[in-house]
């Protein structure tokens, strides 16, 4: 996760101890030492991620930040993603991801949450070969 979605969760994640999730943050300025237990990236993301990935276990999961989502995504690292539909209209916001390669989708599955939130999961496609 980015260094502000850290900041958010690690306030959350107080009244959960014993999650027994791994967490990365990459950030240019968190200092590891402060912060034990987590391991802060500062460069070399996708390397790591892609040594994480290589490692038997569990999903990773990415939150929250575009800049890296879409660091990682045009890297070839992202095999799905899960979208919030938010039943809120707004004049302006955030962008999902800043811009970058064009990558498709293929909708795996989609639920209704009671509060009327949707909630879309995608497959990342392969990129097609250049052959």
């Amino acid at each position: 996760m980015g260094r502000r979605t850290f900041e958010a969760a690690r306030v959350r994640a107080a009244q959960w101890p014993g999650l027994g999730h791994r967490w990365m943050v990459v950030s240019r300025t968190l200092k590891p030492e402060e912060h034990p237990g987590i391991t802060i990236l500062s460069s070399g993301v996708a390397e790591a991620v892609a040594a994480l990935k290589a490692q038997p276990g569990k999903d990773i999961w990415l939150m929250g930040g575009g800049v890296l989502f879409r660091s990682l995504l045009d890297a070839g690292l992202v095999d799905s993603v899960e979208v919030a539909l938010m039943p809120v209209m707004i004049a302006s916001g955030t962008p999902l991801l800043p811009q970058g390669r064009r990558r498709w989708l293929h909708l795996t599955a989609s639920r209704t949450l009671p509060s009327g939130i949707l909630m879309l999961t995608y497959a990342v496609m392969p990129e097609p070969s250049c052959a």
